[in-house]
């Protein structure tokens, strides 16, 4: 696996504007821990760090290069960052020191790839999990696993089972989860219309017994009160 060299230095705790300082001079504040390692404050560079992250650098182990001693030649790999809500500029980074004669556990995106057989037949893939976790040495860490998903029809489903992985990369799962399925397409509901207003027959149902047929449309005023007055005729 491909190192990168990222600049670090020690930093001061105190005063407690340092930070914004460091960040005005495009460093980015950190920690620094590990194993076998006591928690040290340092600053990283700033550009170099996003441009690491940029490039899934969260999985990639990185050398340090410092003045310092005690973190020169050091190996990470960035554990955590955190970012400005709005404007997603780098705020603090969690380094950990990895020994690479020593098997870690990280998690590592997946990319799907093809064009599932159930797609074409109207199905919509769907993507369960976007990384799975594995345990491997430092320098073994894939920057993403691919799965193919060409052969899926509608209803099938990869499982975390059916992934391989090459030389001594192991996953890492307690039970053999779905990773990937197609789903069946769709099916819109019929519009459903609208009902008749309220104590109004719908349309070509009887008037209730006893009730007086309504006039058909356009028919003379006087024709229909013949109509309503026919009933109460008949009782005379």
């Amino acid at each position: 696996m491909e190192t990168t060299e990222l600049l670090c230095e020690i930093r001061p705790t105190r005063p407690k504007g340092v930070r914004h300082q460091l960040r005005r001079d495009g460093a980015v504040p950190g920690v620094l821990y590990g194993p076998k390692t006591s928690p040290l404050a340092v600053a990283v560079n700033g550009v170099e760090l996003k441009d690491r992250v940029a490039h899934a650098a969260t999985m990639r182990i990185m050398k340090l290069k410092s003045s310092a001693s005690e973190l020169n030649g050091k190996h990470v790999l960035v554990k955590d960052i955190q970012r400005a809500p709005v404007s997603r500029e780098i705020l603090h980074a969690d380094l950990y020191e990895v020994d690479l004669n020593r098997a870690i556990r990280v998690n590592v995106g997946l990319r799907f790839i093809g064009k599932p057989a159930g797609v074409a037949d109207g199905g919509i893939l769907q993507p369960l999990v976007r990384e799975v976790e594995v345990e491997c040495l430092p320098m073994e860490i894939p920057e993403f696993f691919e799965v193919d998903v060409s052969a899926l029809g509608i209803h099938d489903v990869i499982h975390i089972s059916d992934m391989k992985f090459a030389g001594n990369v192991k996953p890492i799962f307690d039970s053999d989860y779905a990773i990937v399925s197609v789903l069946p397409p769709t099916v819109e509901a019929a519009p459903v219309v609208a009902a008749a207003a309220e104590g109004a027959p719908a349309e070509g149902a009887a008037p209730a017994e006893g009730a007086a047929a309504a006039p058909a449309a356009g028919a003379p005023a006087a024709e229909a009160g013949k109509a309503a007055a026919a009933p109460a005729a008949a009782k005379k």
